[in-house]
């Protein structure tokens, strides 16, 4: 649930400061000095590139969801015991010690999703978020060739 105030929070945040640098840059673009069009052009891309990464992190995050509610339907998320931290957290060791199978299983069965999906969650376990979400990236997509 935090997460998702979180990324309301954020969402919101991000709106606001599109509509004031969007003034801004209006202001300048229409200053008619060549310093300030050039600054206002900036002010117009700057938001944009902003804007579309927020949408694509949602959209990962929408994706992620939806993939993670399909494996706990067929019953195939991961049913390690490992310890939890009052953070919430999953103990490192613990991450660490359940690593080798699901990186095996991926190995073993490259095209599959839900392999890709476990070694994501794996991985996010382990502590290293940067190849989680490659991981889980590659699940989507090859859940995604899988539809078409």
């Amino acid at each position: 649930m935090r997460v998702r105030v979180g990324v309301v929070v954020m969402a919101a945040l991000l709106a606001l400061y599109i509509v004031l640098v969007g003034q801004r840059a209006w202001i300048l673009l229409a200053s008619g000095d060549p310093v300030g069009i050039a600054m206002g052009v900036g002010l117009t891309v700057l938001p944009l590139l902003a804007a579309w990464g927020v949408a694509r992190e949602l959209l990962f995050g929408v994706r992620a969801q939806q993939l993670g509610a399909r494996l706990k339907r067929e019953d195939a998320l991961p049913q390690d015991e490992v310890a939890i931290r009052p953070s919430g957290r999953v103990v490192r060791e613990d991450g660490d010690a359940v690593f080798p199978r699901y990186r095996d299983e991926v190995e073993a069965h490259p095209d599959d999703w839900r392999a890709w999906y476990r070694l994501g969650l794996a991985y996010d376990a382990a502590g290293d978020r940067r190849r989680a979400r490659e991981a889980v990236r590659r699940a989507i997509r090859l859940e995604s060739a899988d539809r078409a």
